[in-house]
């Protein structure tokens, strides 16, 4: 009797511990984004699921709106563990995780589809191991659409038009080399300092997808929007290594079963979001214009290539499967 006994109590503590102790705290996520944006509807959609899935042992509330720090500030927290849960651009993870910086280099992609073959394949695996090696797992590939210039004065039609602008970009030396490969002046700073940066003249123009362009009310400032699509930087849902390390298998099939439904939720999202955010810029007034040859702007990026390969020789292999992924 004893023995059955024992052997219930045991088998009622093994279920108890069928959930890790990961899941018994609170989760925390970050989100630069506002509310309605895709991504921000995406990371409450992974929320939603893995309390769901979980019966409520997984829990995650998110901040949205960059409101736990800045982009890059909130990056670190992450890999610490002040923050589990993220939805991050690549660029500014692409300085701390070299495998990641290869999706900043311009031109690298022909178009979002040929990203996302990449990301889905063998390319996203390369990236996420060199991830994992910095305390990020890579859950989602979210999509962040191209981007392209934008400024107050003038149409950029061809790399001449950029030389002698102040152009904002993101913390990385891959935009500031595009840049004064341009013949531009790179301004590094934080998403929230450009409106203001823009509509007092600290900076001439700007670089972004349509979205952010719109719902950060940038087409205020600066209306002239120009398609060059230099760079298709994909955004990722993502989690702290030891998180998700200390998560059963269970919970680790619960955590990439919500964020396999999340990223096809986001992508969906962002495919209705960036026509209409287009729409809407241009009904207010922004100019618009295709750059039907982009060849100039491609050449001008050759010194960029040769410098980075020259400091990174162990990638140009990934360089190069990217480039021939059909």
């Amino acid at each position: 009797m004893n023995c059955i006994k024992k052997l219930t109590l045991t088998m009622a503590a093994v279920s108890l511990c069928a959930f890790s102790v990961a899941s018994q705290a609170e989760w925390k996520g970050w989100n630069i984004h506002v509310k309605g944006y895709p991504n921000t509807v995406a990371m409450d959609n992974f929320a939603d699921l893995i309390k769901e899935k979980s019966d409520g042992k997984l829990t995650l509330k998110n901040f949205h709106n960059g409101v736990l720090g800045s982009q890059p500030d909130a990056i670190e927290q992450l890999r610490i563990g002040g923050l589990q849960v993220a939805s991050f651009s690549l660029g500014p993870i692409g300085p701390i995780v070299p495998e990641a910086n290869v999706l900043s280099l311009p031109f690298i992609f022909k178009d979002p589809e040929h990203m996302f073959r990449v990301m889905d394949g063998e390319g996203g695996k390369i990236i996420n191991e060199g991830m994992k090696k910095k305390g990020i797992v890579l859950l989602g590939v979210y999509d962040a659409g191209a981007r392209s210039f934008y400024n107050g004065t003038k149409a950029i039609e061809k790399p001449e038009d950029v030389k002698g602008m102040k152009i904002r970009v993101m913390n990385n030396d891959l935009y500031s080399g595009m840049i004064s490969a341009l013949g531009g002046n790179p301004s590094p700073m934080a998403f929230s300092e450009v409106y203001q940066s823009l509509k007092t003249k600290v900076v001439d123009g700007a670089e972004n997808n349509f979205p952010s362009y719109e719902s950060t009310a940038h087409n205020e400032v600066a209306q002239f929007y120009s398609l060059s699509q230099h760079l298709i930087i994909p955004e990722c849902l993502c989690m702290n290594a030891d998180v998700y390390a200390a998560l059963s298998d269970d919970e680790k099939k619960i955590v990439h079963e919500a964020a396999e439904e999340s990223t096809a939720l986001q992508r969906a999202e962002w495919a209705k979001r960036d026509v209409a955010s287009r729409e809407t810029v241009e009904a207010n007034g922004v100019k618009v214009n295709e750059i039907a040859d982009k060849s100039g702007f491609q050449d001008a990026m050759k010194p960029v290539y040769a410098t980075y390969l020259e400091a990174n020789p162990d990638l140009k292999s990934l360089v190069e499967l990217i480039q021939n992924t059909p």
